[in-house]
């Protein structure tokens, strides 16, 4: 018997986390007891994107999109919507819906989104790679090996106008001619899977629901290059991803794509995986280079840039997941086709992951020029709980905060870099009225200053030097001269530091103080902190005209520093008060104040 219907199940970290391989078994185990398994193939997939509605499940060809599945719902969806055709609607994400079956595409979150990268995330089994090949997958490389010299490969991506999307946005068509030039035997093509922005996880689910896309792309570099070789390095703390990186690896030498003689062409080229410690540092190109000779990873001066002298000292191509999922469709599609989609000088999507204060958080892909509020309102939902917008930060502790008076700002490289911000790797963290931005930024510079390798004084130093001026003013103990000084620790480390983490390390502390000096002043001059996040600045009173004398709050405090009658207004001890905020949060009435 024909099967008559698919059954996608998202198989991303996020959902795993949230069982999704038990609702995978669920579903199997449910249409073999009812008699449907030939006629159903329950498929586990990479990330969906909506990370926010997970675990989520997809039934073809219907197109009904069911989310927050649990595995007892395994029972009801084979039996009412395989075997009776109809939807559970308790299930589904729009439940309003007059029309029997709900299209994808009518989901506000995705209208706007344009997948490129992840073209096949969420609709392919990423451990079978005849459902790959069913996607136009490998098509690139045959037409690269068979169709197209070398010149002809990058000067399709140099049509394309392809950039590189780790942050700095270097054209990866010139990266290549510079390695593809130098006279020598030996090169190598690496991927940089290092991504360890808080928050950030786009190529982690990139890796997670289409490996091959990588694999083929870094083969077509190898082609193009003059390269045999290739390594993967990725976090150790990545096993999904390097398992099924490792799946796709074996089944595309079994198919003789990746190793000796690829596709009876005469070229060989194979990939071997490194495996991280999980240093931010080695994101940085050089220090990660010297992590997979088994050197400690830390930054090496520039130039000579590792095109030219790379890896053990050979020409080297390195580019991170999201470039290198373009590469494929590039070719396949042209060059041409790709150069279409986004702004004059930044060409096709940019991923991102979209985190924080945000209604629908996930995995999100854009053409280049979509504005940040088409993301944060349109895509995203606008922000949770119905608070106020009050900034967001983009590329991670390298970038800087974007305010509302910017959320028209289109999407690019330079757009982004010319209101103090940047792209970065794709990190995109939203922000309400409740978040204090000088603590946000004393969250970002502790990050950096952990992850600073040392190497060099100004990131090492004035890293630690930034984070206590931020710690003092957050403790209430903060001066005017404070403020210039963070503005000149900050200007030195740009221009001193060795590698970009020390150049952008200050990044959030700059464009904090330029778009928030209110909130610097308020905690400086005033001794507030007007969000009441800063613990040393605030404090918690009882309205005694809202109090009812019920004696939750007394009974919820940890030290027993709220005293009173019951039915009389209760008091709050400030010497022992440990400022944790339980009472403001278990009073119903409204009658604690954050002062």
């Amino acid at each position: 018997m024909a099967i008559r219907n698919y059954i996608l199940v998202c198989g991303g970290t996020a959902c795993e986390s949230s069982h999704s391989d038990q609702i995978y078994n669920a579903l199997v185990k449910e249409a073999k007891e009812q008699g449907v398994e030939n006629e159903v193939q329950v498929v586990r997939t990479g990330c969906f994107g909506f990370c926010e509605q997970g675990p989520i499940v997809k039934i073809l060809p219907e197109d009904s999109f069911y989310v927050k599945v649990k595995p007892e719902d395994a029972h009801e969806l084979i039996a009412e919507h395989i075997i009776k055709g109809r939807e559970v609607t308790r299930l589904l994400y729009d439940k309003t819906k007059s029309a029997k079956h709900a299209q994808v595409e009518d989901i506000k979150f995705y209208q706007k989104q344009f997948r490129i990268v992840l073209r096949n995330c969420g609709f392919i089994d990423p451990e079978n790679i005849d459902e790959y090949i069913a996607r136009d997958g490998y098509a690139a490389l045959e037409k690269a090996i068979f169709e197209m010299t070398p010149e002809d490969i990058i000067n399709e991506l140099k049509t394309a106008g392809l950039r590189g999307r780790g942050g700095a946005g270097f054209p990866t068509w010139m990266k290549w001619n510079f390695t593809k030039q130098v006279d020598n035997p030996v090169k190598y093509v690496v991927c940089n899977a290092d991504e360890g922005d808080p928050g950030a996880y786009m190529d982690r689910s990139t890796l997670e629901g289409d490996p091959h896309s990588v694999l083929e792309a870094m083969t077509i570099c190898g082609k193009a290059i003059g390269a045999h070789q290739g390594f993967i390095y990725i976090r150790a703390e990545y096993p999904l991803a390097i398992h099924r990186l490792e799946v796709a690896m074996k089944q595309s030498r079994d198919y003789g794509l990746l190793g000796k003689d690829i596709l009876g062409s005469g070229f060989d080229f194979d990939i071997e995986i490194r495996l991280g410690a999980g240093a931010f540092v080695c994101g940085e190109e050089t220090a990660l280079l010297q992590s997979i000779e088994g050197h400690r990873g830390m930054p090496m001066p520039r130039p000579p840039f590792p095109a030219v002298k790379g890896l053990w000292g050979m020409p080297t191509v390195i580019n991170n997941v999201e470039t290198w999922a373009n590469v494929p469709v590039i070719i396949h599609k042209g060059g041409e086709w790709f150069s279409k989609i986004g702004t004059a000088d930044s060409h096709g999507t940019k991923v991102f992951a979209l985190t924080g204060k945000i209604c629908n958080s996930g995995l999100v892909e854009v053409p280049m020029g979509t504005t940040l509020r088409e993301i944060v309102f349109d895509i995203g939902g606008g922000i949770a709980h119905g608070k106020k917008f009050k900034a967001v930060q983009t590329g991670g502790p390298s970038g800087g905060v974007i305010t509302e008076a910017n959320l028209d700002t289109p999407i690019d490289f330079g757009s982004l870099v010319r209101i103090g911000s940047m792209m970065g790797s794709g990190g995109m963290i939203v922000m309400d009225e409740d978040d204090c931005i000088v603590d946000v930024a004393k969250f970002y510079l502790n990050f950096t200053v952990d992850e600073s390798c040392g190497k060099c004084a100004p990131c090492r130093i004035g890293g630690r030097t930034l984070y206590h001026i931020l710690e003092k003013i957050t403790n209430g103990n903060g001066t005017m001269e404070d403020l210039d000084k963070l503005q000149e620790i900050g200007d030195a480390m740009r221009k001193a530091s060795l590698c970009a983490l020390g150049q952008t390390s200050p990044n959030p502390v700059l464009s904090t103080m330029k778009y928030f000096k209110d909130e610097y002043l308020a905690h400086i001059v005033e001794k507030r902190c007007p969000s009441g996040k800063c613990k040393k600045l605030i404090s918690f009173t009882i309205d005694p005209e809202k109090c009812k004398g019920c004696s939750l709050c007394a009974r919820n405090c940890p030290v027993g520093a709220i005293s009173g009658e019951l039915r009389k207004t209760y008091h709050i001890d400030q010497s022992r008060c440990i400022k944790c905020g339980v009472c403001h949060d278990s009073c119903k009435f409204g009658a604690i104040k954050v002062n």
